[in-house]
């Protein structure tokens, strides 16, 4: 049986379809609190509300490791998309606890339940900056005298503790996804960049990243689980695009106005400023500081390639993913 943490998540709710598709028999740990709408939706667009049910809910917590001992019963591999996506400095001793330590309980019952072999989901955030102007591969290494943000330190704190495990005995494998674009889950991170761009953005960030598409990841994961690799490391990124490309294409599809004018690094930190005192007034963290300002406006592009000269794996293209995802995202607004 294959166990699954994160399974609410955008890829682990894919990832649940895509290994009940292929007969598995699976597990996925959900807190209590859960709601599982997003999952159910993600299963509708595949036309799987008949597989969703097959799914072996266990009420657990990453963190709770009495909680985790139950779900690894019976379990022969396990998926570990669970984790905690926040670029704001108020949510780092959050980042580390749930990103590090929680890594690290399940790399420790995967080593004291004999796991066969165990799949990280990382971020391209835990990789080093490129040094020569090239795009970053998997051998741009961490650098920890950069300047960097409190959600890769804790994703490279997290891939740590998955490293030791392979050094104990787990055989594992570590993907690394740049921006995933996927549907069903219209209020995370990428999910929620549609909304903004259907309501209209005024000027478009002048950075860029890689692209990928959510059933990429979740198929590149299901392949490297199924063959001989071990211990090893993956970039998933299909394209890198400019931030005013990608929000054009998304404009294109849904109906929105597309962007003309760059927008200013002090245009940002303004707007940043006025997020912070909201957050102040409000309790809640603001989505735009000095990190994501950062990164809006500076161009990291990724080679996703290795793992496309080891398994027989192919990237979708963008431009059809964007599509796809545009397709759903007006279903649902129509309803």
């Amino acid at each position: 049986m294959i166990l699954v943490t994160g399974g609410t998540g955008l890829v682990g709710s894919h990832l649940l379809h895509f290994l009940l598709r292929e007969n598995e028999n699976v597990r996925a740990i959900k807190r209590v609190t859960s709601d599982l709408k997003q999952v159910k939706t993600v299963f509708e667009t595949y036309n799987g509300t008949a597989l969703f049910n097959k799914i072996e809910w266990v009420n657990a917590d990453i963190l709770d490791v009495p909680s985790l001992e139950d779900a690894f019963l019976g379990i022969t591999q396990v998926y570990h998309c669970a984790a905690l996506v926040s670029f704001s400095v108020p949510a780092y001793q959050e980042l580390l606890k749930v990103n590090i330590e929680g890594t690290a309980n399940v790399v420790n019952l995967c080593l004291a339940n004999g796991i066969k072999k165990l799949c990280h989901v990382s971020s391209v955030a835990a990789l080093g900056e490129s040094l020569n102007g090239s795009p970053i591969s998997e051998e741009n290494h961490w650098n920890p005298e950069e300047d960097n943000n409190v959600y890769a330190i804790s994703k490279f704190g997290a891939e740590m503790e998955v490293w030791r495990g392979s050094q104990e005995g787990l055989e594992v494998i570590i993907v690394q996804p740049s921006v995933i674009i996927g549907e069903g889950h219209w209020k995370g991170a990428s999910g929620s960049f549609f909304t903004k761009v259907k309501k209209g953005i005024p000027k478009y960030p002048q950075g860029g990243t890689g692209f990928v598409d959510v059933q990429d990841v979740t198929k590149a994961m299901c392949l490297l689980m199924q063959s001989e690799l071990k211990n090893v490391s993956f970039i998933i990124s299909a394209e890198n695009l400019s931030f005013q490309e990608a929000i054009a294409k998304i404009a294109d599809n849904v109906g929105a106005k597309a962007p003309k004018t760059p927008a200013k690094n002090w245009q940002l930190s303004l707007l940043g400023v006025f997020q912070k005192l909201a957050g102040y007034i409000t309790g809640k963290s603001q989505s735009l500081n000095t990190d994501s300002i950062r990164s809006l406006q500076h161009i990291s592009e990724y080679d996703g390639n290795k793992i496309t000269t080891v398994i027989p794996f192919k990237y979708s293209p963008i431009n059809s993913t964007l599509k796809r995802v545009c397709a759903a995202f007006n279903t649902k607004q129509r309803h």
